[in-house]
């Protein structure tokens, strides 16, 4: 059964998207991915509802118009903003790090040509829509596509989409250390406070971290078994002794915990009477609104994915790990995205010059005055170079 689906304003499936998420989730993918590319994929057909195109008929310029409609449209919400209209788009003064906007941001608009571009390879492939691809590709430098392909490699795509805007190159930054403790000591409950242990010390994403179990706990090695994005690999992560420490405190107030049970649960109460509250596996959106009420009382906008880069960056910085070990930790499938994390974090650069201001500003220890020697013992030099002593 496909979990996400894309209606026409009948209320039907459009099949040539269901055909296409059918085969999507055939070969593999998970349940978010699937609902990402039907967000997609709707947007794309309301489009070309408004412009009265038939999504077999469409040409490279209707992909070129939805480019420039996107880079200056307004995202659609399920309610107005209230509290965050003030602030939406602008640099948070404690972070530094920008607050999500009203409109698409470059990489969403990426990843919509991507998705457009693999469904209508499906539906060619398939014998249906237009006979040549709409988003087109450019070459590299004017050369024929494949010019130097090595033989005894798969043919890759080369060149990039005509119309993919550029993106800024990405700068992890690290959460500093005070911020962290204020951040922690905000936390309700040990339930929070041991996730986001775990977060800062496994750096595994917010999804791996919701999916463990009572099986993925090695309290004697203090590992955490996580079930990795995308691929759905199991792998075992080491966490600090103080994530296992609020674990412990967690679990106590819980009661019995198996094998295959959720490890995080949430409280919430019944539709139906209103009053009782019902015991639920704690959900990310459930996760979000926890850190959405500390970012709000401390005047931050961190995110889950912050504790991911401060823990991939604290490990870079040990200079006791290697790259590879780095690599490993975040199941990044290949060493090229591990080395976004050399890049000098933002903070920490500015942090040692403030440093090194401030030793400029201190006024110089005026030297010592030197101290008259102390002359050479007769009886001692005539030891040393012969003679007799006096």
């Amino acid at each position: 059964m496909i979990p996400y689906m894309v209606l026409d304003p009948q209320g039907r499936p459009v099949e040539p998207i269901r055909r296409f998420l059918r085969d999507f989730l055939a070969r593999g993918h998970a349940a978010g991915s699937v609902r990402s590319y039907a967000f997609d994929l709707h947007r794309w057909w309301r489009f070309l509802h408004v412009i009265d195109v038939p999504w077999d008929k469409v040409t490279s310029g209707e992909v070129r118009d939805f480019v420039l409609w996107m880079g200056q449209a307004e995202k659609q919400r399920r309610s107005p903003r209230t509290t965050s209209a003030a602030t939406a788009g602008q640099v948070n003064a404690v972070t530094r790090k920008q607050n999500l906007g009203d409109q698409y941001s470059a990489r969403t608009i990426r990843h919509s040509n991507a998705v457009l571009r693999c469904f209508y390879e499906f539906v060619i492939d398939a014998g249906e829509g237009p006979l040549v691809n709409p988003v087109r590709r450019d070459r590299v430098r004017g050369r024929r596509a494949n010019a130097h392909h090595n033989p005894l490699e798969p043919f890759r795509a080369e060149g990039r989409l005509r119309y993919n805007p550029k993106v800024p190159r990405q700068r992890p930054r690290a959460m500093p250390d005070e911020r962290w403790n204020e951040l922690f000591a905000a936390m309700g409950s040990n339930r929070d406070r041991a996730i986001l242990a775990l977060a800062v010390s496994t750096a595994a994403r917010a999804s791996e971290l919701l999916g463990l179990r009572g099986a993925d706990l090695d309290w004697g090695d203090q590992l955490a078994q996580v079930r990795r994005k995308g691929s759905g690999v199991q792998q075992w992560l080491p966490a600090s002794a103080e994530s296992f420490v609020w674990l412990r405190l967690y679990l106590e107030e819980n009661g019995t915990l198996g094998p295959d049970d959720p490890i995080w649960w949430t409280l919430r109460r019944r539709k139906q009477s209103g009053e009782l509250l019902e015991r639920r596996p704690l959900t990310y959106d459930a996760l979000r609104a926890v850190l959405r009420r500390a970012n709000a009382a401390l005047g931050t906008n961190w995110t889950m994915h912050d504790f991911r880069h401060t823990a991939a960056l604290r490990m870079v910085r040990s200079q006791r790990l290697s790259l590879r070990d780095v690599q490993v930790i975040l199941g990044h499938a290949h060493l090229t995205t591990t080395q976004i994390y050399l890049v000098e974090d933002d903070h920490e650069v500015l942090r040692r010059v403030q440093q090194f201001l401030a030793e400029r500003s201190q006024p110089e220890a005026e030297p010592a005055q030197d101290q008259a020697a102390v002359g050479y013992d007769a009886d001692d030099l005539a030891v040393l170079l012969g003679g007799v002593p006096r």
